[in-house]
């Protein structure tokens, strides 16, 4: 009985000294996975904040008190000097290409009555939609700053032109890229909400 006893206890010894190593091991393999892939929160808004470049297809979504707008646009940036934007939804201003090249926008679609598309699409013609004019604005802004939760970073700012529009984009932290951008007008109301469907951004 005491040889048995022995052995059982023997046996509960050596078992839970496997399971202290397996965890031991499966905690530090997890670690050093998190450290290896992924960047700190700091890291990924500078990355953001020092894009070379970046391709995007973006769900716009447009309120005022008259109307509401929705979109789909693609999106492309080269350096600072050039970057442009392409209706791809709704149909009736679908091909209208907004280039903006050393700070110059054009509109480009001949079949199309632009002033009209400038008074009844201001956030688009205006350029709020790019993520560089977010950039500018927050390197640009005292108000500029991060938080965080569990899965996003966010950073937030206000526009250079009107310090009442707040702007807020989310970043994923698995990804490191942006997942949605609001921009709030001067009533504290949701004007802009922006979805990244396809996002690629160059550091």
């Amino acid at each position: 009985m005491k040889r048995g006893k022995k052995i059982i206890i023997i046996c509960f010894c050596v078992t839970l000294l496997i399971l202290v190593i397996f965890i031991f091991f499966k905690i530090n393999m997890a670690k050093n996975l998190k450290i290896g892939n992924n960047k700190s929160s700091q890291e990924m808004v500078d990355n953001i904040l020092n894009m070379k470049n970046y391709e995007a297809v973006i769900e716009v979504e447009v309120k005022s008190n008259k109307n509401q707008n929705k979109y789909i646009i693609k999106q492309n940036y080269d350096g600072e000097n050039e970057s442009s934007q392409e209706v791809l939804e709704p149909s009736n201003i679908k091909g209208v290409k907004i280039t903006k090249t050393n700070g110059e926008l054009k509109l480009e679609n001949t079949n199309l009555n632009l002033v009209s598309i400038l008074e009844n699409y201001e956030y688009l013609s205006e350029n709020h939609l790019d993520l560089d004019s977010f950039i500018t604005d927050y390197k640009e802004s005292n108000n500029s700053k991060y938080s965080e939760n569990q899965e996003e970073i966010i950073m937030e700012t206000s526009s250079k032109k009107d310090l009442k529009i707040k702007k807020s984009l989310y970043i994923n932290k698995k990804t490191g890229m942006p997942t949605k951008l609001e921009i709030e007008d001067t009533n504290k109301k949701i004007a802009v909400y922006i979805l990244y469907r396809e996002v690629n951004v160059n550091s």
